[in-house]
Order: structure tokens, then sequence, then C-alpha cells
């Protein structure tokens, strides 16, 4: 058995091709697709980077396992506290399944260091750092590790190796000399110069005036993405770069499998490619982002490739969670599922004998506070976002989007459409209620309280007063006393006791 990972940093699925983009920005990709499994409808149950991960990692949703956010307590694994032995007893971490399985585990990933999530390389063989760069790494910076790994090792047998790029993830960074493929292909039919004039009004970080997060600088070694975005130029700019990266990656994911095609071993070798979570090119005003509990930030690419057992070219379209991959492999390797997951296995699913069975989750609560802090429910055509810390993006408190009619949530229907907003509401309520009744030993609280306790999402922390300063300045100080009223605390000094 061997098992090849490509762990793909901000890869949204509906930019590669076997998913339906209009632009080649795929090939090497593709072609995996064409020989497994593509999953429509899967999801980060937490997202972004570090929540999305540990759910991967764990089987567990964010609301378990304690990461939910990108600092703070809420970025740190919840410890076993006084049920912890000798060593920490957690061995069902996914590398640890498929070590137990009989299956040498080697990663080459940059995400531990990135992060300080040590965690991330429990129950590996081998780790990989080879760059350094803590995520900024292109994907040269990693691929001559993996290629002399695969000329080292690929004829054993047994082994699962994890590959982890980074290059769709802002700021976009393939090299220069690369080019650019699609300076001469459209770019996606709804960013319509009326679009781009609503979106040029919204504040908030990331914005279409705010690319780099809370102002439009722009830096000498990333010439790829722009500082703002105020007409076509600027924003072909913006989609060539992170549609460059994801093909700069895929060419790199092409040598990987022509590696392992002359060592004579692609035949029988499992595939599967995912990302830890989408990115904002537009939706909800935001550009070369995931930080909302959205459609585009939650869903994700799954592709599965296991000659013999996944039927080729099959397209499963049932609501899927990334924490439901170390229960599946689990179960198609023969082990036994371990208590703690939330994950449900979709073996059925990928091997083609689910017929007559649900396909996939009812509804699915997927979580995001690092950013904003927001909980949505997936769920039929809906896609329900609920908020309670805005991100100083002023949305409202409900939106509801039907992403079958409107992918790129341009029409929030939450006005029109209380009951469905009730339903979702009921929903969040059941799955709410049955995560509280199961928490760890020791733990009674729900983390995206922790965070909100703590001042906030990570990221916006702090950042309010000189943000509402440079709205006054760009033209866009109509927002700011809203802004004021709702984040009125960060504008008081802190109490003394």
């Amino acid at each position: 058995m061997r098992i090849l990972m490509l762990d793909i940093d901000t890869l949204r699925p509906d930019h590669l091709g076997c998913y339906g983009y209009h632009r080649d920005t795929s090939p090497h990709i593709d072609s995996v697709a064409a020989e497994g499994v593509r999953f429509d409808q899967y999801f980060c149950s937490d997202a972004p980077c570090l929540p999305s991960r540990a759910a991967l990692w764990t089987g567990q949703f964010g609301i378990h396992t304690g990461v939910v956010g990108h600092g703070g307590t809420a970025a740190d694994m919840r410890l076993e506290g006084a049920n912890r032995a000798f060593r920490d007893p957690r061995l069902d971490y996914l590398p640890g399944v498929l070590r137990k399985a009989g299956l040498r585990t080697v990663t080459v990933s940059p995400f531990a260091e990135r992060h300080d999530a040590w965690w991330f390389y429990k129950q590996f063989n081998e780790v990989h750092n080879p760059a350094g760069k803590c995520g900024n790494e292109s994907a040269e910076d990693l691929t001559p590790t993996v290629l002399k790994w695969i000329e080292d090792n690929a004829d054993q047998d047994n082994w699962f190796l994890h590959v982890n790029y980074w290059d769709p993830h802002t700021v976009y960074r393939a090299p220069a000399e690369f080019g650019n493929p699609f300076a001469d292909e459209p770019l996606p039919k709804w960013l319509t110069d009326d679009v781009l004039a609503q979106h040029l009004r919204k504040v908030g970080p990331h914005g279409a005036c705010e690319i780099n997060m809370w102002d439009d600088r722009t830096f000498e070694r990333f010439p790829r993405q722009p500082g703002r975005i105020t007409d076509r130029q600027s924003l072909r700019m913006m989609i060539d770069g992170y549609d460059c990266g994801i093909r700069y990656c895929d060419e790199h994911v092409g040598r990987l499998i022509n590696a392992l095609k002359a060592k004579n071993v692609y035949d029988d070798l499992v595939v599967i490619i995912t990302s830890d979570h989408g990115e904002n090119q537009g939706e909800l005003g935001i550009y070369g982002e995931h930080g909302t509990s959205d459609y585009a930030t939650h869903r994700i690419p799954m592709i599965i490739r296991w000659p013999g057992r996944a039927k080729a070219g099959r397209v499963d379209e049932g609501i899927r969670l990334n924490l439901d991959l170390a229960p599946t492999l689990a179960e198609m390797l023969g082990r036994e599922a371990a208590p703690r997951w939330d994950g449900r296995s979709y073996a059925a699913a990928l091997t083609g004998k689910a017929a007559g069975q649900p396909a996939g989750r009812d509804f699915a609560v997927l979580s995001q506070c690092c950013h904003v802090c927001q909980r949505s429910v997936r769920f039929g055509p809906w896609h329900y976002i609920r908020t309670y810390h805005d991100g100083y993006h002023l949305f409202p408190k409900e939106m509801l989007f039907n992403i079958f009619e409107d992918p790129h949530e341009q029409k929030n229907l939450a006005g029109d459409r209380e009951d469905v907003c009730r339903e979702a509401v009921w929903r969040l309520t059941e799955w709410h209620d049955t995560m509280m009744a199961t928490q760890p030993q020791g733990y009674a609280v729900d983390p995206l309280w922790t965070v909100m306790a703590e001042g906030g999402p990570f990221h916006a922390r702090g950042m309010l007063p000189s943000y509402c300063e440079r709205l006054e300045q760009t033209g866009r100080g109509h927002a700011v006393d809203e802004l004021k009223r709702r984040h009125a605390r960060e504008f008081k000094p802190p109490r003394l006791w």
C-alpha cells in the first residue's frame, strides 16, 4: 500500500478544470480526477489554516479540539489534563491511523512551524521542512526534497507521503519567469463592472481597496498581487495571480507523478488531493483571503484515486467534511473507528457501494473564528451564515445564499426567506447542543466564546481605530459611526479591575 497526499493550501475547487473552471489551471490534477472519485460538496469544518488542519488530523470539530483561532487560547490543542498518562494517549490522529495500519508516514511541510502547531508532526516517522520559510515557500522550495524521497524510497512498500504546497496562498508568488498563461483569457463572468463598483464601496480587511488586509501596500518581491482593485486591469492582476499560483503548483504535481511513474509505482498508487480551505475572489466583496464562514472559504476539493477500489471518473455530490477523511481511510484499511472522532466514513461512497444509503450528511455546521466569528450551516441548496463578530466588514447578523443559483453569494436572501433561516438556526442549535454535551472532560466552554472574550478574532484585534482613520482618509467615512457603534469597547481604555 502506497499513498500520496497532496495538501495544496488555499485551493478552491471551482478554479480547477476538473470542477468546471474555464481556464486550464490544473491539467495534472485533472488527470488524477479522471482516474478517481471527485467530491463536489466537500468542506473544511473549521477555517482557515490552523483550525482546518486540526480538524483534518484529529477527525474532530474545532469546538471539541479547542482549535478555532489563529492566536490566543483558541489556537492551542486542548490538553488531556488529569487523564494524561506518560505519553499523550491521543493515537488516533490521521498519520497515527496510517502508521498503525503498517505504513511509514512522511511529511514535507512547513505548516507546524508556521503556526507553532507541533502536534501536526505527531505520529510521522519522517518530517521534512526543507526551506523553513513558514509557509512562504514556492513549489521549487519543496519539490527537490520530495523528488529525492521518491527516488530513494518510492519502490519500497507501505508508505504514506504527505506533501504540502502553498503556491495558491496569498501573497501570490509564482516566479516571474513562469509568465502568465492566462493573460488573454477571460475573467470569471460574474465579476462585472457593476459588481466591482459595489465592492469599491465596501469596508473591511482584504476588500477591493485594501488587498493587503488593512492597507493597499504592494511588495516588490510579489509583483503578481495588486494593492487595490480599481479597474479591470487590476482585477485581472488579482485573478491571474491566483490562477498562476494554481497552475505553477500543478506543474510541480506533474513532476511528482512523472517521478512515481518512472519508479513503476504509480499504477497502484493511492492519490489524495485536497486543501485546507478555499479563497474569496470577490465573494462578499473580499479578495485574496479566506476569513469568513462562507461557501467560497469552506468549500475545498477532494479527489481520491484508489486503483482497484474507487470507480474512475465518479462524482460524489453528498455533503462531506475534511474531518471525515480519518474514519474513511481507517475503514478502507480495515481499522476500527476511534471513539472520539466526529467524522463519518464515506468509504462506501468511494468504492461505489453506497447504493440506497444516504448521500452524505443532511447538513454541516462550519466555523470561522480567526478573521471574524461566524458559524454557518450548509444544507440543501442553502448556505446560512450567522455573525457574532463581523471583523469590521459590517456584515448583517444573518446571511442566506442559494449557492446552486448564486454560488458567488451576491444576493442575501435572509430577509426574504425567514423560514429557511429558522430551519438553519434549528440545525445550528441541535448541532451545538450535541457538541457541548460531548465536550472533553474538564471543558465546558465553546471556544468561539473564548475568542470573543479574549478580544475578538485574532486578525482583527486592535486594528479598528487605525482602520477608521484610513476609512476617513479614503472617502469611506460613512461607515465609521456604525463600526464604532458595533465595536464601542475597542475605543475605550481597558478596565484596571
